[in-house]
């Protein structure tokens, strides 16, 4: 056991969650945020526990040789989006890789699958097509940012490398009616004031831009001038929408939007496909990287044009549209009822009329399919972060696809239910990790399982 607040010099040979570095003195674990690879770092020991202890670097006494320049602001160093950004990009995705099949072997107990390299992007900047600013005031300013790490404290930005560059435009266009106009900045603690955050959403291939101020109510003073503001400066502005969130909560949006300006959407393309967002539609973040990841699930569910599809966890149907236009027949799936709104919306878009959509609990409406007769020859899922009911999977094994694709945005949950299907008749052939999210340790990953044959 080390002592608190004494100093040791810690090598680290790993990197966990979060992106804090996994350190060894003498053997012992020793938690380092802000280390990488191979560094050799000085750190005092901020707590002991028994089998472990967390330290802040003191002084790097060799750096790592996958350690580059940080490209943004100093500043927003500990605003904890970019946690790896120091790091080698080849190393990001050599990283992602072997977390993946860690996973698939620790907690799912798979041996043997076929876990493809990490695929990257050539430019892993500027790749984000949504944002979220929170505000606050601070000696009666606004302060327009990120949250720092661990913290409801706001670092405020001019600049961010990973979102588009109107963003910046945006914000600091924001800032300056805030200032003319006196808007009073909400207070989390007391419940009071008006403007909580700024969600901007950009169609990458469209150049349309949303700006969403979401709001403790109704109304903004002086909002046209807003609106001449952004329409001068920002290319591409195309809607501004308040979004009413009058809750005490950290959930950013509310279920209320006024149209202030244009109609509330904007337009953007996947592939040939074309999808239109709403403040309320959930789209991948990342244009570049979702292509790749819809047409890896696409190629994966092997359709000729004869098979029947479940898309369960739909969203607004962006990878059933990719299947419907190869598939027979594909029937969504999602909770959100606004999104499946979209989803219906966007099929008809992209004059798709091979989809039926259904709005509910996956858990309660897969199993009411499957006993109306509605059987599936290729199953897709794309579940969030804590993976698929298991009253989903037991229904999927009971209607016995031949190929089960999954879509994954959280390798720990992946591998719990692959091994769930393991167990039950499907195998695991191969998974294929995608880096969605460049200088963060999240990874995307798209597999596929096909029945075992008796």
């Amino acid at each position: 056991m080390l002592e608190k607040n004494k100093e040791y010099i810690v090598d680290i040979v790993d990197i966990g969650d979060g992106g804090v570095g996994i350190g060894k003195y003498d053997g012992f674990t020793v938690f380092v945020d802000g280390g990488l690879f191979m560094d050799k770092v000085r750190v005092k020991i901020s707590k002991s526990k028994k089998n472990y202890a967390v330290g802040d670097i003191v002084e790097f006494i060799e750096k790592s040789p996958y350690r580059v320049e940080r490209v943004c602001d100093e500043s927003l160093r500990m605003c904890g989006g970019c946690q790896i950004q120091e790091l080698d990009y080849k190393k990001q995705l050599e990283l992602k890789t072997n977390e993946v099949k860690q996973v698939i072997s620790r907690i799912g107990k798979l041996e043997g699958v076929n876990v493809h390299d990490t695929i990257g992007m050539e430019t892993p900047f500027r790749y984000r097509n949504k944002a979220q600013f929170p505000v606050q005031s601070r000696n009666g300013k606004p302060v327009i940012g990120f949250y720092r790490k661990k913290s409801h404290d706001v670092i405020p930005t001019s600049k961010c490398v990973i979102q588009h560059e109107l963003n910046d435009v945006i914000i600091e266009t924001v800032r300056e009616y805030i200032e003319k106009c006196g808007v009073k900045i909400y207070d989390e603690v007391k419940h009071t004031g008006v403007l909580r955050h700024i969600v901007t959403k950009i169609g990458f291939t469209t150049g349309e831009v949303m700006v969403v101020l979401v709001a403790n109510g109704k109304n903004l003073p002086c909002i046209e001038m807003l609106v001449d503001m952004l329409k001068e400066r920002v290319e591409g502005f195309k809607t501004l929408v308040i979004n009413v969130n009058k809750n005490k909560t950290n959930v950013i949006l509310g279920r209320e939007n006024i149209t202030v300006y244009g109609d509330g959407r904007i337009n953007d393309y996947i592939g040939e496909l074309m999808f239109e967002i709403s403040p309320l539609s959930f789209f991948q973040v990342n244009p570049v990287q979702t292509e790749v990841l819809y047409n890896k699930a696409l190629e994966y569910a092997g359709l000729t044009g004869n098979e029947t599809v479940f898309d369960i966890y739909c969203g607004i149907g962006t990878i059933s549209l990719f299947l419907a236009q190869k598939a027979k027949k594909v029937y969504g799936i999602e909770i959100v009822e606004d999104a499946i709104k979209d989803a219906k919306k966007n099929a008809a878009l992209n004059g798709l009329d091979n989809t039926e959509f259904y709005a509910g609990k996956a858990e309660e409406v897969v199993p009411e399919m499957y006993k109306q007769g509605k059987r599936a020859d290729v199953v897709v899922v794309d579940p969030p972060r804590k993976g698929c009911d298991e009253k989903v999977l037991d229904t999927i094994v009971s209607m016995q696809p031949e190929r089960v694709v999954y879509v994954s945005c959280n390798p720990s949950t992946l591998a719990r239910d692959l091994a769930y299907l393991d167990e039950r008749g499907y195998k695991c052939d191969e998974v294929q990790p995608v880096d969605m999210f460049p200088h963060s340790v999240h990874v995307e990953c798209v597999v596929l399982m096909t029945k075992v044959q008796n």
